[in-house]
């Protein structure tokens, strides 16, 4: 068997996972300790991020007609990629809060929702929340006009009832 037909299912397999994934992120990672490593992946794993090392050229391969064809001039020296098929923010937010207490994992470039973003670009999307936080944020933010016009309306029917109890109270006294 020719090693290109080794290759291909490897080729197929990322191919197939970034073609339809709402991030993709390529991260360096030389020099992380075994500990730090696991640490990351289980916590990747937990969010839905799959994280795996693959080799370059393959990676190149795969990348061919895909989203992801920007992050191909960034395929040198040892890359990994964390791919997530529904959360946008959740591999560029995992891994950038790793890269600030582990130096050697550095941020390298992403795609998200089929568009590219450099270093700074993956470092912004991080601090993005991810889409539960979103929607209770814009809930709560629906409910505040609701709350306080209930709050005002309950004041004037409680200002109005204290005026016509004391304007009944009036001419009894009188």
């Amino acid at each position: 068997m020719a090693k290109v037909e080794l290759k291909k299912p490897i080729v197929d397999e990322i191919a197939s996972q970034v073609k339809d994934a709402e991030a993709v992120v390529l991260v360096k990672y030389l020099g992380m300790t075994v500990e730090q490593d696991t640490a990351m992946r289980k916590e990747l794993r937990e969010a839905g991020v799959t994280y795996k090392v693959y080799k370059n050229t393959m990676m190149n391969f795969a990348f061919q007609g895909t989203q992801c064809e920007s992050l191909q001039k960034h395929l040198d020296g040892p890359n990994a990629i964390a791919i997530s098929q529904d959360d946008a923010t959740a591999p560029a937010r995992i891994l950038a809060k790793y890269a600030k207490t582990v130096k050697p994992l550095e941020l390298v470039a992403a795609v998200v929702e089929g568009t590219y973003f450099d270093e700074a670009g993956v470092k912004e999307l991080s601090d993005i929340p991810n889409r539960e936080v979103l929607l209770g944020r814009l809930l709560g933010s629906m409910q505040s006009p609701i709350a306080n016009f209930a709050r005002v309306i309950k004041q004037i029917a409680e200002k109005d009832g204290e005026t016509g109890s004391e304007a009944a109270e009036a001419p009894a006294e009188a």
